[in-house]
């Protein structure tokens, strides 16, 4: 009798235990999804997939925006860490500048993940899209519009690791341009990057009256293109076309419409979301990430395909 009562009662240590590591296969991870530009649209876009992408997987999310605070956000990775976080996926964000966080995650076995962001030692992965492809390909079209020479207005965020890959690709590619200069560089204040671009554009356009003076404005992403092309349109300006990046819905519109904003390129967003949720769960089981920069494809719009 007491040999059978010894038997049940190691089956039932066994069956609860297997039980509390199928829950904790299952469903109780907790992800850490960190950025300092929630307000940005597209950022938005891609924390709302991975919030969906987590809860398919019976993963919990924790959310954390810190409104363009960089050393909020290094402080918040810090609690994080404390927490014992399962995982955390920094989002628009140069991981550059959280490099000891980085470090202590690793330390800690907490995966650190890149959505839209960049990668360096530390990380498990970044999923993006390639910046000096896209670069490359939106120049190209501007470069084919305005011809052998022109004058071009540069609206960037150098802080953005993927801004900035944009800006370096259109640097090297003026380089190679000799007839096409750049009037001025301006970094757009973020958050704001819609209204803030429309000041400066009118600024801008105020010092460049005479016809030709600006030929064109090369936009590192779609909220600057937009501010920009809304500035020039509410001047009269008919002389000078607008390109973005990024494809988001109000830019796509005002290509349709026939606004100073002419072209942008699409990033897929949503496939940079599954790709770093597929690696979150690789991870999960013990694998190998299928790469430490892993890329979403883009497509050029213009008037013509914007439909």
């Amino acid at each position: 009798m007491k040999k059978g009562i010894m038997i049940l009662t190691a089956l039932l240590l066994l069956i609860g235990l297997t039980a509390c590591g199928s829950s904790k296969n299952s469903g109780s991870k907790t992800i850490s999804i960190m950025t300092p530009y929630l307000s940005s649209v597209t950022t938005n876009e891609m924390v709302e997939s991975l919030k969906k992408l987590a809860a398919d997987n019976g993963w919990k999310t924790n959310v954390i925006d810190t409104k363009s605070d960089i050393g909020q956000l290094a402080s918040r990775m810090e609690d994080v860490i404390s927490s014992k976080t399962d995982a955390i996926v920094l989002v628009s964000t140069d991981p550059n500048q959280l490099k000891s966080q980085i470090q202590r995650a690793k330390e800690k076995n907490i995966p650190v993940f890149g959505c839209d962001s960049g990668y360096i030692d530390g990380m498990v992965t970044n999923a993006t899209s390639d910046n000096k492809a896209m670069s490359k390909m939106i120049s190209e079209y501007l470069f084919e519009k305005i011809g052998a020479n022109g004058k071009v207005v540069v609206l960037t965020y150098r802080p953005h690791p993927g801004v900035l890959a944009r800006t370096l690709q259109l640097d090297e590619m003026l380089k190679d341009n000799a007839g096409i200069t750049k009037v001025t560089e301006q970094q757009v204040v973020v958050p704001g990057p819609i209204e803030n671009s429309r000041k400066q554009m009118e600024s801008i356009l105020l010092s460049n009256k005479a016809e030709g003076s600006i030929t064109a404005v090369w936009a590192g992403w779609d909220e600057p293109a937009i501010g920009a092309a809304q500035a020039i349109e509410a001047a009269g300006r008919k002389d000078i076309i607008v390109t973005g990046i990024d494809g988001n819905s109000q830019a796509v519109d005002m290509i349709k419409k026939g606004s100073p904003l002419v072209a942008t390129v699409k990033q897929n967003f949503t496939g940079m979301t599954e790709i770093v949720a597929k690696q979150i769960d690789l991870t999960f089981q013990g694998k190998a990430a299928e790469g430490t920069e892993l890329y979403a494809p883009a497509t050029l719009i213009t008037k013509e395909n914007a439909q």
